[in-house]
């Protein structure tokens, strides 16, 4: 007898992965391949679309082909801040634009001239001034500078609908892909925002439904249950949302570190002229706050200029585990030394300035300015809100140093790590379950850690 399977496509920018996870959320099978990139017609990167349908299409009728496996569902996971248009054909009008694609500035400063005050328009939307990255000024773009290819536009799809479209043809928007950073949500009315109505885009914007919904249709010949697509943020946040009862932060580590506070009472960031506080969406459309900061990046550079500086090879720095002593030492005349190459702040000096001789303290060093760092993103996310629980995934939740840091300054909140490999991909399977999860889910599948602050002598 077959085993009974969901399947998640989970797109990256990267690496494209396919996995197929039994009922109690378990991998049961994994494929992953990387396409190379194509260029748009201004000589830009971008995704090759052409290539990644068909291997969604190649790979998803092979597994159904197979004695092993009985798909009963499939869903999918993609990075946001990107659209497909389509004709009334169903087929794509333009390349999948790249986020990393920088909007002519006469086109974002007669944006903000029609919509702004800017500032304004940026808190009420939840998002900085991200160019690409706000996704729906791809449509303002188009509009203006391509008018007969905007006039060929049935739908706009945000890139997991748009997965979800090519194997059910029907085209539907959801909310986390619409609220991640887009400019398109009023998160004060929760609705489209009226320069989104006032442009006619609400006519090829398809309509929005829960990201829980599934469409149930035969595909082949298989009964399957086809989800709707959902961000991979929202995704790798959602195991979290729906296994644990008490409010808490999510730290997300990676090359960005990204903090999320589900359960904000002001989704809208204080800060003036913050691009790095943003909001996103939750499956049901109620907003996340959260904040996010180039550290992994930032981490990166660094400690490749001290293996340099020190002599030592590319992994010596992860041998390095926290010591008191050295911490001490360091905090009795405590002063910045490392100056950021991706992030910009104003308590770091002109230059960067090392005055260890060994490496254990000029690491311990950097750890403890990126976690200083680190610390007034978590205090942004957290807001005045009363949570307990922050909990750290990603990279840095094996960092000794970052981790003892950490639960040494927030000794009054429960600090949990957790090891999410499948975050995202889990996350798009769990959307479309029938599954209740419990506090146990965390323990059993993302090998949950508590940890303590260290005592002060």
């Amino acid at each position: 007898m077959r085993q009974k399977v969901t399947a998640v496509f989970d797109i990256g920018k990267t690496n494209k992965k396919f996995f197929l996870f039994d009922k109690d959320f378990k991998e049961v099978h994994k494929e992953y391949i990387t396409f190379d990139e194509i260029v748009d017609e201004d000589n830009h990167p971008t995704e090759n679309l052409p290539a990644l349908q068909k291997w969604l299409k190649d790979v998803f009728d092979r597994i159904l082909e197979t004695k092993e496996f009985h798909i009963t569902a499939i869903n999918f996971s993609t990075y946001g801040a990107s659209l497909v248009h389509i004709d009334a054909n169903g087929e794509p009008l333009t390349p999948l634009y790249n986020y990393t694609k920088p909007l002519p500035d006469e086109i974002v400063t007669s944006f903000f001239e029609s919509y702004g005050p800017k500032d304004e328009f940026l808190k009420t939307t939840g998002c900085g001034d991200l160019s690409m990255l706000n996704s729906g000024l791809q449509l303002y773009w188009l509009k203006k500078t391509k008018p007969e290819i905007f006039k060929q536009i049935k739908y706009s799809l945000h890139l997991p609908q748009y997965l979800s479209y090519i194997f059910t043809g029907i085209p539907l928007s959801e909310y986390t892909s619409i609220g991640c950073h887009t400019a398109l949500w009023d998160y004060s009315k929760k609705d489209y925002h009226s320069w989104v109505y006032k442009e006619g885009f609400d006519n090829i914007l398809p309509p929005i439904v829960s990201t829980e919904t599934s469409i149930n249709m035969n595909y082949n010949g298989n009964r399957i249950k086809i989800g709707v697509g959902i961000h991979d943020s929202s995704a790798a946040l959602l195991p979290y949302v729906r296994s644990i009862k008490n409010k808490f932060v999510l730290v997300s580590t990676g090359t960005w570190s990204i903090v999320f506070n589900p359960f904000t009472e002001n989704p809208i960031s204080d800060v003036e002229d913050n691009k790095d506080a943003l909001n996103y969406m939750r499956i049901n459309g109620k907003p996340v706050k959260a904040t996010r900061m180039f550290l992994g990046n930032e981490y990166k550079v660094q400690v490749a200029k001290l293996d340099e500086k020190f002599g030592v090879d590319d992994n010596y720095h992860r041998k390095v585990k926290f010591d008191y002593d050295t911490y001490f030492e360091i905090m009795q005349d405590f002063e910045h030394c490392f100056k950021w190459d991706s992030i910009v702040d104003k308590d770091m000096p002109n230059k960067t300035k090392i005055s260890y001789d060994k490496y254990e303290h000029a690491y311990h060093q950097l750890m403890i300015e990126l976690v200083l760092l680190q610390i007034r993103c978590i205090r942004e996310a957290l807001g005045n809100n009363d949570i307990a629980k922050i909990y750290v995934d990603g990279g840095f939740s094996n960092n000794d140093i970052y981790i003892k840091l950490l639960s040494h300054h927030f000794r009054d909140k429960k600090l949990r790590t957790t090891k999410a490999s499948l975050g995202s991909a889990l996350g798009a399977a769990i959307s479309i379950s029938d599954t209740k999860l419990n506090s146990k889910f965390l323990k059993k599948n993302y090998a949950l850690k508590k940890h303590v602050p260290f005592i002060v002598t």
